[in-house]
C-alpha cells in the first residue's frame, strides 16, 4: 500500500470530525482502550507530558516540545489537526512520521481498524504512541484535541498536566459554560500529577484548582508567577518578550528576563509564560533543562517543529498574515493585533465552519475591513453566501467567493501595497491558502 492509498483509507474509512462534526465525536474511551490492548500499551515506553485547554494547547505543546529537543532529549509531538500533510500530527524531534511508516501501519492493522470501525483520531492516537515506541522517544508532548474526559489521549498518565485556558468553544460536546467545560478538560488530571494552570483569573481556575486538590495534583497558575512587561519585534519576525517573575518561588530566578520567540503573535506572550513555567515544574522534578536550552527552545519553536498557521506572514506589499484562530477566545487576540499593525485598508479573505455561532463571533470582527467571504474545501465548511448575508447584518462589507484560491486572489488583485490582508475563521481555510501558496 502506497501513502496516497493509506491517507485515503483513513480519511473514506474513518469518521473524522474535522470533516463530519458531531457524527465522529465518540462519547466514551472503548475503543481507545481496546486499540491501546491491542498495541500492547505503547505509552508505558516513554514519558509524556499531557497538554489541554481552548485555545493555546498547540502552541505550547510546540514551545515545550522545541525546548525539549533543545536540551538532548528524543522528543515526540502529538498534535492536530494538520495543515498541509497528516504526518505533520506525528513528529519525533520535528520529522514527521515517514510516508512509509504511515503506509506500512495501515497496510498491517487494517483488520483491527474494521473490526473496531475507530474514529479517525483515535486511529490517529494509535499510530502516534506506536511510531514513539517503536522509536524509542525519551518523552513525547502529546496534545488533546477538543476535549479532556472523554479524549482519546487520556490514557496516558504524564508527568505533568497543562490546561492553557479555557473559553467557550465546542459547546455541543464540552458544555455551554466555562465551569462545564473546565471540568470536561480537568478530566486530565491525574492522582499526583502536577498541574499548571495557564490563565488566571477566570471562573475555570476555580474549577481546575479544586479538582487538582481533590486529586492532590499540585496546581500553579502561570498567570499568578509571572506577567510580561513589555514586548516587540524584530526584523525577522520574532518577538522579543520581557517577562517578570511575581508570584512564588521569586528567589529561584532573576526577578525580570529577555526571552526572544520566533512565534509572533502578541497572544502568543499568555502561551510562552505557561510554557516557562511548565519547564520551571520539570526542573523541580529533577529534569536537566538549563537557561540556554529553554532561550534556544523558545526562540527556534517553527524550525524545530514545524509548526504553522500562528500569525504566519506569507506575503509582503501588501502585508500577508493568517492565522489559525477559530473561537471567539482566539479571534479578539487576532483582532486586537490587526489593529496594531500599521496599513491603509484592511482586506480580511473570511471563512468559518457551518456549526460557529456567528451572533457571537461576526460582531468581533473589524467593521473598516473589506469581505472575501469563501467556502475551505472541507463539508462542514459554511457556505460562503449565507455567511456573507449574515455579515452584512452586522454592518460587514464584502462578497462571497467559491474557494480560498479565488478569494485570496481577489483581495490581492484589489489590495495596494500599504494594505494588509489577513486570512483566518477557520484552521481549514488557513490550511487551503497555505496549500495554495506553498
Amino acid at each position: 500500500m502506497i501513502y496516497k492509498d493509506a491517507i485515503q483509507f483513513l480519511f473514506n474509512s474513518l469518521p473524522m470530525y474535522q470533516r463530519q462534526g458531531k457524527a465522529a465525536y465518540k462519547e466514551n474511551l472503548d475503543n481507545t482502550i481496546r486499540l491501546d490492548e491491542y498495541f500492547r500499551h505503547p505509552h508505558h515506553s516513554f514519558i509524556t507530558i499531557h497538554v489541554a485547554g481552548t485555545n493555546g494547547k498547540g502552541s505550547v505543546s510546540h514551545m515545550l516540545a522545541s525546548v525539549l529537543q533543545q536540551s538532548g532529549k528524543k522528543t515526540g509531538l502529538y498534535t492536530s489537526p494538520h495543515l498541509l500533510d497528516f504526518r505533520e500530527r506525528i513528529r519525533i524531534d520535528g520529522a514527521p512520521i515517514p510516508e512509509s511508516e504511515v503506509s506500512a501501519f495501515v497496510s498491517a492493522h487494517q483488520p483491527i481498524i474494521q473490526e473496531l470501525e475507530p474514529s479517525f483520531f483515535e486511529m490517529t492516537v494509535a499510530m502516534a504512541f506506536d511510531h514513539f515506541k517503536r522509536h524509542q522517544v525519551d518523552v513525547a508532548v502529546i496534545e488533546t484535541g477538543m476535549g479532556g474526559r472523554l479524549d482519546s489521549t487520556n490514557i496516558i498518565c504524564p508527568v505533568l498536566t497543562i490546561i492553557t485556558n479555557i473559553s467557550l468553544d465546542h459547546t455541543e460536546f464540552l458544555g455551554t459554560e466555562q465551569a462545564s467545560i473546565a471540568r470536561e478538560k480537568g478530566g486530565i488530571i491525574k492522582e499526583g500529577v502536577p498541574l499548571i494552570i495557564g490563565r488566571a483569573g477566570s471562573p475555570a481556575e476555580g474549577v481546575l484548582l479544586t479538582m487538582a486538590k481533590s486529586l492532590n495534583s499540585r496546581a500553579i497558575t502561570a498567570g499568578r508567577i509571572y506577567e510580561s512587561l513589555f514586548h516587540t519585534l524584530d526584523r525577522e519576525g520574532s518577538m522579543h518578550v520581557r517577562i517578570r517573575k511575581t508570584g512564588q518561588d521569586v528567589e529561584e530566578a532573576h526577578p525580570t528576563e529577555t526571552f526572544i520567540c520566533d512565534l509572533s503573535g502578541t497572544y502568543q506572550l499568555e502561551n510562552i509564560i505557561t510554557a516557562i513555567t511548565a519547564i520551571g515544574e520539570l526542573r523541580k522534578l529533577g529534569w536537566q533543562i538549563s537557561k540556554s536550552h529553554l532561550s534556544d527552545g523558545l526562540a527556534n519553536v517553527k524550525k524545530n517543529t514545524g509548526i504553522l498557521g500562528r500569525w504566519q506572514t506569507i506575503g509582503s506589499n501588501p502585508r500577508s498574515i493568517c492565522d489559525t484562530a477559530h473561537n471567539s477566545d482566539g479571534i479578539i487576540a487576532v483582532v486586537r493585533q490587526i489593529g496594531q499593525v500599521p496599513r491603509k485598508r484592511l482586506h480580511m479573505v473570511w471563512g468559518m465552519v457551518s456549526d460557529k455561532d456567528l451572533d457571537s463571533i461576526l460582531p468581533l470582527l473589524p467593521g473598516d475591513a473589506t469581505y472575501y467571504f469563501t467556502p475551505s474545501s472541507v463539508p462542514r465548511s459554511m457556505d460562503a453566501e449565507k455567511l456573507c448575508q449574515r455579515a452584512g447584518d452586522f454592518g460587514l462589507k464584502g462578497s462571497a467567493w467559491p474557494g480560498v484560491r479565488e478569494a485570496y486572489q481577489a483581495a490581492q488583485k484589489a489590495a495596494g501595497a500599504d494594505d494588509m490582508i489577513f486570512t483566518g475563521g477557520s484552521t481549514f481555510v488557513v490550511a487551503d491558502l497555505l496549500k495554495m501558496k506553498i
